[in-house]
């Protein structure tokens, strides 16, 4: 599909660059920067712009530049961890902005374009939703329904993927060529009750945070192995170390990253976690006391 002139001129000045800085004592910091810059989308006439979260954590305000080059500083108002998503709230919008469309009418081989903010402008790539499939991270982060498209992004992560009438159907994350499979989005729908609380009382709160541990880890042989550990993060503090292979949680085998996500999501914050690990040819029990990430990173 090659986006429409007409289709275009509607989307891309709905669409905004933004850009954070974060101080170098933030913990967000030593993982994702200190600079970070992306796009974001108008989806509401009062000025809420839906992005990526990781461009907000660590700011409560964020500089917003619209398509036609006019600068705005922007307020944090929603970080969702879960899916992945935040909301900006801008004083000035422009008029345009973009529908969102629910992920339960978007099928596999449906068009798609997508709109990235880049240094002199916006650029345009199109293609294909080629998947709706889990997502999992090797960071404590899954998707029981991602989208994967056949659209190569051609600039910042956080703008919005595209149907064919210019409705938005996911929020650009990840880059997935180097696994031949382009671009995954967040579905764009999984920001509505941020969204919705945000017009209602101004702010997104998340009510019952699940637990958090801090630790990237990655699949082996039908293990789990620890990649890395968060510094002082519930993992760190509890003596975990990279190269840990996690053999149980609370007494429960585990053999993929999936299973001990779950099993840590369903303790919440000050609950202990016992972790059996292996490690220097020993087994060895380590209890953790659940934190949350939201308030680990909260903005200041």
């Amino acid at each position: 599909m090659n986006a429409s002139i007409h289709l275009l001129r509607k989307v891309v000045p709905a669409t905004v660059h933004l850009r954070a800085e974060i101080a170098d004592d933030h913990p967000s910091a030593e993982i994702l920067g200190t600079e970070r810059a992306g796009t974001g989308t108008v989806v509401a006439p009062w000025g809420l712009v839906v992005t990526a979260h990781y461009l907000l954590i660590g700011s409560k305000t964020i500089e917003v530049t619209l398509e036609e080059g006019e600068t705005q500083i922007g307020e944090v108002v929603g970080i969702d961890y879960a899916s992945g998503l935040g909301v900006v709230k801008i004083n000035d919008p422009p008029k345009a902005r973009i529908a969102i469309r629910s992920l339960d009418e978007v099928q596999p081989g449906e068009e798609a374009f997508l709109v990235a903010s880049v240094a002199d402008g916006r650029r345009v790539d199109s293609g294909a939703v080629s998947s709706i499939d889990v997502f999992e991270a090797f960071w404590e982060y899954l998707l029981e329904r991602a989208i994967t498209v056949t659209v190569q992004n051609p600039g910042l992560g956080g703008g919005p993927l595209l149907d064919a009438h210019g409705r938005m159907i996911g929020v650009v994350a990840l880059s997935l060529a180097e696994v031949g499979k382009f671009t995954l989005a967040v579905p764009a729908s999984l920001a509505t009750p941020v969204l919705d609380e945000v017009a209602r009382t101004g702010r997104y709160v998340t009510a019952a945070a699940r637990a958090w541990l801090g630790i990237t880890c990655y699949a082996l042989r039908d293990h789990v192995v620890l990649a890395g550990v968060v510094p002082d993060s519930p993992a760190a503090r509890a003596g975990l170390e990279p190269g840990d292979v996690v053999l149980a949680i609370d007494g429960a085998q585990v053999q993929d990253r999936r299973a001990l996500y779950e099993r840590i999501w369903r303790r919440r914050s000050g609950d202990p976690i016992r972790l059996r690990v292996f490690r220097s040819n020993a087994t060895r029990d380590i209890e953790i006391v659940a934190g949350t990430i939201e308030k680990f990173f909260a903005n200041p």
